[in-house]
């Protein structure tokens, strides 16, 4: 038998004080008992027993019910927490969520030894303890500040090519730390006409450390000599090379000294990237979105790239986490992949068998002197003399060619 409108109001007046004052637990048996009883929907009963009555008046009709003043849960991740993790995103360069967090408490602890941020313990809490999609909601409205082509002029080498066996992207091993993706890219400007500077990407495709050298032109002299400077500077040994078919790299002086220094020299197969996987994406993430699509021809310009790449491969190595495809699968039209933990290139040399103990005193002594605050307003500024020296030279107009910088909340 169902009870009559009175009826309902009164047993909602007196379960309406034991559900507020429940746990949660409890609440879900109350709820159960009360939809029993009253036969309400389950969603409206809820709603019903989390009001407060109306006081009574001449126009309130019996049993009517008000919404609770302040209703609805306080924000836990407060302005304070997000600006401070805004602050962090934009001295990291931006990550995404899961290769923010992943990285987070750490960087936190080397901004504050160095007076970068000051934090109170209830937003240091927060950020120890934030999740990704948590972070990637909160650095929203940042993102959409910021976005940017790209073009190659790669051209095919000679007959030499064919005495360099060819390797694919399932080839290499990338389990054993020294065997290295090598690229160039162009700064014409969209003017390919004459000489201009050309940026060495190197990559070493097990541990992600990724280091550029600028040189003047494709010529293979320049070319070498880069390699060498940029092997000079790796933390681990060289063991292997590989590269595309453009005749800056396919060349008798490059193979020979391969040849004598026991290096193995490879290629990927022509007109495909993907051979070059793990220096294609860092053509784009180190060198275009630092440097921009501007042509630089100029000794001066030439000298600031270096300055530039000088600093950079400190702070993408020591401090900017990646993930590394684990597995990729396909069911149907989908594909599904699935990546390790983030880490950075530094942390990855330190698990390495290939890096003896040595080397790993020496790098973790040099990250303990580095402040990647400090690294990237050293990047900001050379980006802007870099920039400067290229509209002063050829009249560009800024908004159509500025590199995509991220000067807020690096002061």
């Amino acid at each position: 038998m169902s009870l009559d409108m009175a009826t309902r109001v009164r047993v909602t007046k007196e379960v309406q004080v034991r559900y507020q004052k429940a746990s949660k637990k409890e609440k879900g048996r109350i709820l159960d008992e009360f939809c029993a009883t009253t036969e309400y929907n389950r969603k409206y009963a809820a709603r019903v027993l989390r009001k407060n009555p109306r006081k009574k008046s001449g126009k309130s009709p019996p049993g009517a019910f008000r919404p609770c003043r302040g209703r609805g849960r306080k924000p836990v991740y407060t302005n304070d927490v997000r600006k401070a993790l805004v602050k962090i995103w934009a001295v990291l360069d931006c990550p995404c969520g899961k290769r923010l967090v992943a990285v987070l408490p750490e960087t936190v602890k080397k901004l504050e030894k160095f007076s970068e941020i000051s934090l109170t313990d209830e937003v240091r809490d927060k950020l120890m303890t934030i999740s990704a999609s948590t972070a990637d909601r909160l650095l929203a409205g940042e993102r959409k500040k910021f976005e940017l082509k790209s073009r190659a002029r790669t051209r095919p080498g000679s007959l030499l090519k064919h005495q360099i066996p060819i390797r694919t992207f399932a080839d290499w091993d990338d389990l054993k730390v020294g065997f290295l993706e090598i690229d160039l890219v162009g700064h014409d400007g969209g003017n390919p006409s004459g000489d201009y500077c050309q940026s060495l990407d190197v990559t070493d495709v097990a541990s992600g450390w990724n280091e550029q050298r600028a040189i003047k032109n494709k010529a293979q002299k320049w070319t070498f000599e880069a390699l060498e400077k940029i092997r000079e500077r790796l933390p681990f040994p060289l063991l292997g090379i590989d590269s595309d078919n453009g005749s800056e790299f396919i060349n008798f002086h490059l193979i020979d000294y391969c040849e004598a220094e026991k290096i193995t020299f490879t290629r990927g197969r022509p007109y495909r990237k993907n051979d070059s996987c793990y220096v294609e994406q860092k053509n784009y993430t180190s060198v275009r979105r630092n440097v921009g699509y501007l042509r630089y021809d100029t000794d001066d310009e030439l000298k600031v790239l270096n300055e530039l790449y000088d600093v950079l491969r400190l702070y993408q190595n020591f401090f900017l986490p990646q993930m590394k495809l684990i597995e990729k699968t396909r069911e149907g039209s989908k594909v599904k992949k699935r990546y390790d933990k983030p880490k950075t290139p530094y942390q990855r040399l330190l698990k390495s068998p290939d890096v003896d103990d040595l080397t790993r005193k020496k790098l973790k002594k040099q990250y303990a002197r580095l402040n990647p605050a400090d690294l990237k307003r050293r990047i900001l500024k050379l980006q802007d003399r870099l920039y400067k020296r290229a509209v002063l030279k050829g009249g560009v107009e800024e908004a159509d060619a500025a590199p995509d910088l991220v000067a807020e909340g690096t002061k």
